[in-house]
């Protein structure tokens, strides 16, 4: 039932004092909450080419982001169900006339929270997705729109290069750097002509293509802004760029040095990495060599610890967590353990005690993930609730058989977290059917507004 203008003046006004109670709340703290309403858990799914979009303040989905160009068009060369029948994965993306994302793979969130930048292995393009109205940038009225129809026509996003695997903003927010694994350059957009240019009405957002390592897995900013760490998914070394920003905050990227990291990861197989809250370590994960490792984010970026995981760990993504009773680093195993929670196969996520001396770092304990192949990890501004994306269904007899699922958890104790909620994807509704949301990999926690990680 719509408001009346009393109605809406006095929910606008309830919503506003809530609004003014947390602010106040935050700044005679000097902590950010737990959970505020406009809050967003943000997950790419890689086989469905959608984004989930959780509410954290109820641990449900709150809506699907469409990725995809199904049902833009009544004719059936354009729907994803035709004849009823839904096609497979790889049929989907090669049916006729498909100019929609293959393989929604990395999210990053920008400095402000405001905006995602999220890749397309695939389809070898970026989308910018708006964090606050949780839809596509760029997305235009479709000129065949109807009830049998979708409203929009997605975006072609930007055309990057191939196999772009992580986006990363520059922490002042003005750039995005998108590591392609298949070109061995890193593409470096403008953001403002980005936006532009997703709607159709600029071009030239790539600003340039500055050459790397083999295979470059991401970048990771160091906390001034200044460095660029890049990882390699093809070779084991690791390279550090001068960022070297004009005086309008535009980068003029040179290559410092090179790192040899054959010592942690002799395969050469380093998917992601990300500093620590204070700034002072980059830590890696080694997928092939079932490892992390740590360095100092200062010249002569000496190694400091090298963790192991245990045989067929499989480390994806590591996460901290630095609160009053201490502070870790989680990493997120791909390998699935039998007797999880109820007996039902699930991942662990190891957890490294940080709060001891460098070179004495290890694994201190594990918990499951209550999910089959853990990959993104992301916790809130509060360090209190940590939530972890899985790669493969439940399997059939348990409680969300047949789904992907994210979970939740408190780790206002981060050595002991308390497991809070499973939570099933479901599925992105569209006119001709439901696309089942599939195959997550990285996984972000957003609040619009409020300086994030990659500030």
């Amino acid at each position: 039932m719509a408001l009346d203008r009393r109605e809406f003046l006095q929910a606008a006004a309830a919503a506003a004092g809530a609004a003014l109670v947390e602010s106040v709340a935050y700044a005679q703290s000097g902590r950010p909450p737990s959970v505020l309403r406009e809050d967003r858990v943000f997950i790419t799914n890689e086989d469905s080419n959608t984004l989930s979009v959780i509410d954290p303040s109820s641990n449900t989905v709150d809506t699907s982001i469409n990725l995809t160009s199904f049902d833009e068009d009544p004719r059936p060369p354009f729907r994803f169900v035709t004849a009823g029948v839904s096609p497979a994965h790889a049929a989907m993306i090669h049916k006729p006339l498909y100019h929609g994302c293959i393989d929604a793979h990395g999210a990053v969130p920008s400095p402000d929270g405001r905006i995602l930048a999220t890749s397309g292995r695939g389809s070898s393009n970026v989308y910018l997705i708006d964090a606050v109205e949780k839809r596509v940038i760029g997305n235009l009225a479709n000129p065949f729109a109807s009830q049998s129809t979708n409203s929009e026509r997605l975006s072609s996003g930007i055309l990057v290069g191939r196999e772009p695997h992580e986006p990363t903003f520059t922490r002042n927010g003005k750039e995005l750097w998108v590591t392609l694994r298949g070109e061995d350059r890193i593409a470096i957009l403008d953001v403002e002509r980005a936006r532009r240019q997703a709607g159709g009405t600029e071009a030239g957002a790539i600003l340039r293509f500055v050459p790397t390592i083999n295979g470059p897995a991401q970048v990771w900013f160091s906390a001034d802004g200044m460095l660029a760490f890049v990882a390699s998914q093809k070779v084991p070394r690791v390279d550090v760029l001068r960022v070297n920003p004009d005086a309008n905050g535009m980068s003029r990227p040179e290559r410092l040095t090179t790192l040899d990291v054959t010592g942690e990861d002799k395969p050469g197989f380093t998917p992601f990495l990300k500093t620590s809250p204070d700034g002072r370590e980059v830590w890696f994960s080694h997928k092939l060599a079932d490892a992390v490792s740590c360095r100092s984010t200062a010249e002569p970026f000496a190694k400091l610890d090298l963790v192991p995981l245990g045989p067929q760990a499989r480390p994806n993504h590591v996460e901290f967590v630095e609160n009053a009773k201490g502070r870790v680093v989680y990493a997120s195993l791909a390998r699935v353990d039998d007797n999880g929670s109820g007996g039902t196969a699930s991942s662990q996520i190891s957890i490294i005690d940080r709060s001891v001396q460098g070179g004495q770092r290890k694994v201190v304990g594990t918990f499951f993930s209550h999910g089959r192949e853990a990959h993104g990890l992301w916790t809130n501004p509060a360090h209190d609730l940590l939530y972890v994306a899985h790669e493969q269904d439940e399997l059939p007899g348990t409680g969300n058989a047949g789904q992907t699922v994210c979970s939740a958890f408190d780790v206002s104790d981060p050595f002991n977290p308390k497991f809070v909620a499973q939570i099933p994807l479901g599925t992105l509704k569209l006119p001709s059917g439901e696309l089942r949301n599939k195959k997550s990999i990285n996984l972000v926690y957003v609040r619009p507004g409020f300086r994030g990680q990659t500030a």
